[in-house]
């Protein structure tokens, strides 16, 4: 297996960015299915390494993982677009997917390429598969950060909005009904004959402050027409059950992954 920290000039951020990449080179060849896995607000792309043994997983399961830094961004397109900050979102649907499949022996099929991640990752994989819906497959939602529409802005813009990263969707009143909401992302995909829903995994701790919305989200995207899984715990918005539950994402992938002889 080989751990790689890589940076490279990102077009779309506009500026140098990090990620860590995970291949599982010495029992498999690729090319790999791969995971782009999210981490959460205030952390980066060492948190999933740091606080769970997803690369030991990796490693057994033939499975490469991509772990960019996303900042406070919520992995969204910025709203003012002749500023410096760059699209988040773009750069996860296409440039990061594009630029690790130049790089590394990845699966270029739709079916063997996921989205997942934590709490604010969650909402970035839950926005950004509907989004580019054709670049992935599946997706899989970790106790996510889907409370922004789905609970009363009176609670969103105060206990749910830990250090003001409300202010990153626009007001949500003004961008309900925009691609910043994965419920107006779920219709344009309905209304659509030639685009898919990807499959979905979600999960919630049963004392997650957020397990209404991520109830909600999963509701939603069964009544739309998705293929969902959702699964609940005992559990709260913490490592423990990130930890506890990456490994059902895992099997729930069922992905195959090609051994060396």
């Amino acid at each position: 297996m080989a751990l790689i920290q890589m940076e490279f000039k990102s077009e779309t951020l506009k500026r140098t960015v990090s990620a860590n990449v995970i291949l599982p080179s010495e029992r498999f060849r690729g090319p790999y299915p791969t995971l782009y896995l999210l981490h959460g607000l205030t952390d980066n792309c060492n948190g999933w390494l740091s606080y769970t043994r997803i690369r030991l997983w990796a490693e057994e399961s033939g499975l490469a993982v991509v772990m960019p830094s996303g900042e406070n961004s919520f992995y969204m397109d910025i709203l003012v677009k002749d500023g410096c900050l760059g699209d988040f979102g773009e750069y996860i649907g296409r440039e990061l997917v594009n630029v690790t499949r130049e790089m590394f022996p990845l699966s270029h099929r739709r079916e063997d390429t996921f989205l997942g991640g934590l709490s604010m990752g969650g909402f970035g994989a839950c926005r950004n598969a509907l989004k580019y819906s054709e670049t992935f497959g599946k997706a899989a939602v970790l106790s996510g950060a889907l409370h922004f529409y789905e609970y009363p802005v009176s609670w969103v813009e105060t206990e749910g909005n830990t250090l003001g990263e409300v202010k990153n969707f626009g007001g949500i009143e003004k961008t309900r009904n925009t691609d910043r909401n994965p419920r107006y992302l779920m219709d344009v995909i309905k209304n659509d004959p030639d685009r898919h829903f990807p499959e979905f995994y979600i999960a919630c701790g049963l004392q997650d402050v957020l397990l209404k919305a991520n109830r909600s989200i999963a509701n939603a995207l069964s009544e739309a027409g998705a293929k969902v899984t959702y699964e609940e715990g005992e559990g709260i918005h913490d490592w423990y059950f990130w930890d506890t539950y990456i490994q059902h994402v895992l099997k729930w992938l069922d992905y195959k992954a090609e051994r060396k002889d």
